[in-house]
């Protein structure tokens, strides 16, 4: 199996061991055992267990990235822009639900510190796409503004999304939906007509 296959597999069976059961529960003899291979190539692979979580949450992190990205690309307005933001953020959540809890629950405190910063690199980049987002219509608000509102809607996206996930009669557009209707107003009343 190609390298890059390889990898792909470790962390996959990786995400959903840890996903489970959690971090601290599982050792790598058991991610090796599920994956067919040794533990010592996991090592060479990732390094360490806490290797192996940074590596889960890096390729969510990119997989979130990307997919809100495209969402935004190409909307007529910042109300339009927004709102498949948010709906591609809780399709994300729901079609990526191990990995999602890999980046919300306590794993990577559990795990140590490259992995809450790498959690956090996730929350700091959804917050620059947001400023990136607003700024694009209203180029004369102060930055630190833009910031406040985007750190506003980082913090209401995760918080939501934990009692989404949870939810079968939920979907993505009404989580979004229900998100816009409070936050919108906020947004809306610096963003000139037309």
């Amino acid at each position: 199996m190609p390298r890059a296959e390889r990898e792909r597999q470790m962390m996959g069976v990786a995400e959903e061991i840890f996903a489970e059961r959690g971090y601290a529960a599982v050792s790598m003899d058991e991610i090796a055992e599920r994956c067919g291979v040794s533990k010592p190539m996991i090592y060479e692979y990732f390094g360490s267990k806490e290797g192996l979580l940074v590596a889960c949450i890096r390729a969510a992190r990119a997989d979130l990235s990307k997919c809100t990205l495209e969402a935004v690309a190409g909307a007529g307005s910042v109300e339009e822009a927004l709102r498949r933001g948010l709906v591609a953020f809780f399709d994300f959540t729901d079609t990526h639900r191990r990995s999602w809890s890999l980046m919300l629950r306590n794993e990577a405190a559990l795990a140590g510190p490259v992995a809450i910063a790498e959690v956090e690199e996730a929350r700091r980049e959804q917050v620059e796409l947001d400023i990136t987002l607003f700024a694009a219509f209203v180029p004369d608000k102060p930055r630190t503004e833009l910031e406040m509102l985007a750190q506003i809607l980082v913090g209401a996206c995760e918080r939501l999304s934990l009692w989404y996930v949870n939810q079968s009669e939920v979907t993505a557009a009404q989580a979004a939906d229900m998100l816009m209707s409070v936050l919108w107003s906020g947004v809306a009343g610096d963003i000139p007509p037309g």
